[in-house]
């Protein structure tokens, strides 16, 4: 019997202003750094190399998304992102920096993972600064929560990680125990997980710490 993962959408679109440059690269670079089609995708179709796969769910404006891909080119990534401005600025940051290693799902993370992404086959999930929600009446909109992590914890291969970050304290102290209580997921850390030094400061992050928001990481692995 196929598991039912939830049906609450990953996203909400919300308008935004694309520049000229942005809506350049987007037309330009798409389609070849897109992911089209309806079939199930792996590191070897998109990129012709069996390189450990990383998806980022919801990457914004994608500078931190190049950042960490342009410094490890033996890592295939997947940015999955629905907002065109974002997926603009990341499309001239790859043709600026010459990055091969990404490609780009503009698409509700949810369905692409369940019907796109094979079981045990991702290395690990990045979502960084996913939105708080932070009215009470939309934290159902939440994306850390169950079933959800139980889809990721799914696709994850044995000793993969999930690596999350809020600057939201009741989200973080919400996902942590979602995310402890999810099936085939174990805790690298006691807690909250110390900032990993590879992974650039984010755009939503600067902004969170000029409002003296405290970051809360977690990073939980696959059994």
């Amino acid at each position: 019997m196929e598991k039912n993962f939830g049906n609450i959408r990953s996203f909400v679109l919300r308008n935004g202003k694309i520049s000229y440059a942005q809506k350049r690269s987007y037309e330009k670079l798409f389609p070849f750094f897109g992911i089209t089609g309806n079939n199930p995708v792996t590191s070897e179709s998109l990129f012709g190399s069996d390189k450990p796969l990383v998806i980022e769910i919801g990457f914004g404006m994608g500078r931190a998304t190049a950042e960490i891909a342009y410094n490890n080119p033996d890592i295939n990534y997947i940015g999955i992102e629905v907002h065109k401005p974002g997926i603009g600025r990341l499309l001239w940051d790859i043709e600026r920096l010459g990055i091969k290693n990404i490609r780009i799902a503009e698409e509700d993370a949810r369905v692409f993972l369940t019907e796109r992404i094979n079981d045990n086959s991702v290395s690990a999930f990045h979502i960084f600064f996913p939105d708080p929600w932070p009215k009470k009446k939309h934290n159902k909109r939440r994306l850390l929560a169950r079933p959800f992590t139980d889809l990721l914890a799914v696709k994850l291969l044995s000793g993969g990680y999930i690596y999350a970050i809020s600057d939201w304290e009741d989200y973080a102290d919400e996902a942590l125990k979602v995310f402890t209580e999810t099936p085939g997921l174990k805790n690298k850390y006691n807690g909250y997980a110390d900032r990993q030094d590879w992974r650039p400061i984010t755009e939503f992050e600067k902004k969170g710490l000029q409002k003296n928001h405290v970051i809360r990481e977690m990073i939980f692995t696959g059994e």
